[in-house]
């Protein structure tokens, strides 16, 4: 192991907390054991219901599709190691149970039931493993709760799974993983009844009490900062104020204030955070077809009590900004389909930046209602070269100095030296939004070089104003283009003329040189769509980007 190597790895660790480091040295020192547990028996006639937004993997419970790949269980098994483990997981994860439709297939959905149970005694293979194990528990007593008739082996089953996640709760992992599994536990503990289910009950919510609390800020967001993950984690949140709604446990009751302003807040965030189009932003890992749409999430806060922000509360007032404070985002709205999205946002929590990307400072933009600038997406996770290129500051819109990144991302989820964000100046009339800030990533270089951004907004246009303080020997700032939108040189400037003849300009001052090169967006996991990309290199410490638009002619 290199010195460059121990340097980074130092830097990682330094942000782990002691929990983390305490159970990941003693989840590697023992092995899991899980017994039959007896007496199993339910604790209520719940009957569950909730709209649904996943599309079914499978028609026939052997073949399946996640990620854009496919894969048959009887050939292969369901730990076939040529596939990924994000495709494993998914393929346990029993997610079809509560797809959209599945109720009009029941023998499907007890063949996969019966077929996942037989085919994966405990406690090895991938859907033993805590995340998948908390995902299939959720699902498993959702559909559970609409059968007329169970059989025995279910309820067993159910109650060995949650035997073996209680024995590996992901304290050494902590965030979404850690509230996955409380969300289990306690939907499991709400459904079984016996001394077990009281203790996975209770174990659940003091895993709950201490996470609602911490993953979701005060402006509604949820602190790994994804939009992906927010919208998923909304959900959860949809879920268990649902179960709290159709069980009659006083101690679930006594949550419900809690959890239903958590939804409201977050909703607020993730309709902030949109494009026009009404599809996520892509900042840090983000894909579409992997959460639910925020009309989703809408339908189903709908059918829930007091969790629906009133409209007047929904910020989409033309030319005005909306910046979140706790998570560090910033909403320019501009009128006519026209909103920029900032990060002016830390990379993550300290102790689990896993998806975060190495974008700070960069932005999103739409115009008339489409995608414009745009960051890359997140295809795969994993720790190959492709996986480390979707990380890198090279693949979003901002600056990257001598090469580098932002935020030291490494293998497929690890961050080492990371950038700090400063926000300087946020403020807005009749006629200008002006956001100005830096960030602290670069200061680790020889140059200690410090990335200010300055973004100027009016009606038809925006002005990007970038500088780099110290010596370096090159600095490169990109703009990512939507496929959909094409730009040309037209002397001086790069145009594109969209679908209904609105023209977009682009005109860099003070760069060396200002190249479109092929780049690629993507979008969903297993996705690649080329596209081009705007790359201005300076080495005059000051840069200066303007945008215009304007309407058809």
């Amino acid at each position: 192991m290199g010195l460059k190597h121990i340097d980074r790895l130092a830097s990682t660790l330094r942000y782990l907390t002691a929990e983390q480091v305490i159970y990941r040295l003693y989840y590697r020192a023992r092995s899991l054991r899980v017994e039959p547990v007896k007496d199993v028996a339910l604790r209520s006639s719940m009957r569950w219901a909730s709209p649904g937004f996943i599309q079914q993997s499978t028609s026939d419970g052997l073949e399946f599709s996640f990620l854009g790949a496919k894969g048959r269980i009887d050939d292969l098994g369901w730990n076939a190691a040529q596939h990924s483990k994000l495709w494993l997981y998914n393929l346990h994860y029993l997610d079809d149970l509560n797809a959209v439709g599945i109720d009009e297939q029941n023998t499907l959905a007890r063949a996969l039931v019966n077929r996942w149970i037989e085919a994966n005694p405990p406690p090895s293979g991938n859907g033993w493993e805590p995340y998948p194990l908390s995902l299939r528990i959720v699902n498993l007593v959702k559909w559970f709760a609409r059968q007329e008739a169970l059989e025995p082996h279910w309820l067993a089953s159910l109650a060995m799974q949650m035997q073996a996640l209680t024995k590996q709760i992901e304290y050494h992992i902590l965030g979404n993983h850690l509230f996955a599994n409380g969300k289990a536990l306690v939907f499991g503990g709400s459904y079984l009844a016996g001394p077990d289910a009281e203790r996975w009950l209770a174990k659940g919510l003091q895993i709950l009490d201490r996470e609602v609390k911490e993953q979701f800020l005060e402006d509604g967001a949820h602190f790994e900062l994804s939009p992906m993950y927010h919208a998923t984690l909304l959900w959860d949140m949809c879920d268990l104020v649902n179960l709290a709604e159709r069980v009659d446990l006083p101690e679930l009751k006594a949550r419900l204030p809690e959890w239903r302003a958590v939804v409201t807040r977050g909703l607020l965030w993730l309709r902030s955070m949109q494009h026009p189009d009404g599809g996520i932003s892509f900042f840090n890992d983000a894909a579409f077809d992997i959460a639910p749409l925020l009309s989703d999430l809408e339908v189903y806060a709908s059918r829930l009590s007091g969790c629906l922000p009133v409209a007047e509360n929904s910020p989409a007032a033309a030319f005005a900004v909306i910046h979140h404070a706790q998570s560090g985002y910033a909403a320019i709205n501009l009128g006519d389909g026209h909103k920029a999205l900032l990060d002016l946002a830390k990379v993550g929590p300290d102790y689990q930046p896993g998806h975060a990307h190495a974008d700070t400072l960069s932005f999103e933009l739409s115009l008339f209602g489409q995608r414009i600038f745009v960051n890359s997406g997140t295809s795969r996770y994993g720790e190959d070269a492709e996986r480390h290129r979707q990380r890198s500051t090279a693949a979003h819109n901002t600056v990257e100095v001598a090469g580098e990144n932002s935020s030291e991302v490494w293998a497929g989820f690890r961050v080492a030296r990371r950038a700090f964000p400063v926000l300087e100046a946020l403020a807005a009339d009749a006629e200008q939004i002006r956001v100005r800030a830096y960030h602290t990533g670069y200061r680790r270089l020889k140059g200690k070089n410090l990335h200010r951004r300055e973004w100027l907004f009016s009606a038809n246009g925006c002005q990007v104003i970038d500088e780099i303080t110290g010596a370096y020997g090159n600095a490169v700032a990109r703009l990512h283009v939507h496929p959909d939108v094409i730009f040309a040189w037209s002397g001086e400037a790069l145009v594109a003329v969209l679908g209904e003849g609105q023209q977009i300009r682009v005109v860099i001052e003070g760069a060396s040189s200002v190249k479109l090169q092929p780049s690629s967006w993507h979008p969903t996991f297993g996705s690649t769509i080329p596209c081009q990309c705007i790359v201005a290199e300076c080495s005059s410490g000051k840069l200066m980007t303007h945008i215009s638009w304007s309407g058809s002619v």
